[in-house]
């Protein structure tokens, strides 16, 4: 199982709070997938308050919570609201969102390597929702991430892992770097593509949350990352321009 910040992780699946029909269909959803930790807006939980049925249902859920900077698009918005994120959840584990586009919700890499420095000299473990550019990766390892959060597609689109040449040769470049794939899948299948990869977890919300049957759809993506993390663990094939037989033609009867 993953291993972040020192802390290992129950499951693969980082699964989000946001936009269920009902707080009982949340619950269900992460109750039948075994997600290993709990993404949560600090937005969110304000609406509701600390001593909310919200908090006491993410509580009662037994997971690691990971506190996001959802729709930040500043430095000093994303710093300010992962210090209030410390404060309410307990915890110096903080997902690190900086916007830079507001259609496609890409992260700004300047604002988010500054934003990154910042919270890593103030003892935040921070979890940066980036891009697959491995120049941006490389320097927000240099500010003290441990954790690298490349997005598969833009946020809440579905679309699945749209640069599959640019995240297998991120992965390849920090091999030793554990790394989330964070937003853009649709399906399970999407996942199960992810942990081929070598990716060591994905977290999505909305392909669950909106999904027709939340519950059913959280078991599905469990399934798939079991999946896809012992597919990459066996070792596959690699892929062949030309055919080749499954059964050897030798000894096959000649026919005169």
């Amino acid at each position: 199982m993953p291993v972040f910040y020192g802390t290992e992780i129950a499951s693969p699946l980082m699964l989000g709070t946001a936009q269920y029909p009902s707080p009982s269909v949340m619950e269900a959803a992460f109750r039948r997938s075994g997600a290993g930790v709990a993404t949560v807006s600090l937005r969110r939980e304000a609406a509701g308050g600390q001593g909310g049925p919200f908090w006491d249902i993410i509580r009662g859920l037994g997971v690691p919570v990971l506190p996001n900077t959802a729709g930040c698009h500043s430095v000093r918005e994303a710093v300010t609201t992962a210090r209030m994120a410390r404060e309410l959840f307990d915890t110096d584990w903080i997902k690190l969102e900086v916007i830079g586009h507001p259609d496609t919700l890409q992260p700004d890499p300047f604002g988010l390597v500054e934003a990154a420095r910042i919270l890593c000299e103030e003892g935040f473990k921070v979890f940066p929702y980036t891009t697959e550019d491995g120049i941006l990766a490389g320097r927000l390892l240099e500010a003290g991430c441990e954790v690298l959060m490349p997005w598969g597609a833009p946020i809440g689109t579905g679309l699945g892992l749209n640069n599959l040449y640019g995240l297998r040769t991120l992965r390849a470049q920090f091999p030793e770097v554990p790394m989330v794939i964070d937003a853009g899948m649709g399906l399970p299948s999407h996942a199960a593509q992810a942990m081929e990869l070598g990716y060591d977890a994905v977290l999505l919300n909305t392909a669950v949350a909106r999904a027709g049957d939340p519950a059913a759809m959280a078991e599905g993506f469990a399934r798939a990352l079991d999946a896809g993390r012992l597919a990459h663990a066996a070792d596959p094939m690699e892929p062949r321009d030309m055919a080749s037989p499954s059964t050897p033609v030798l000894g096959l009867a000649v026919l005169e």
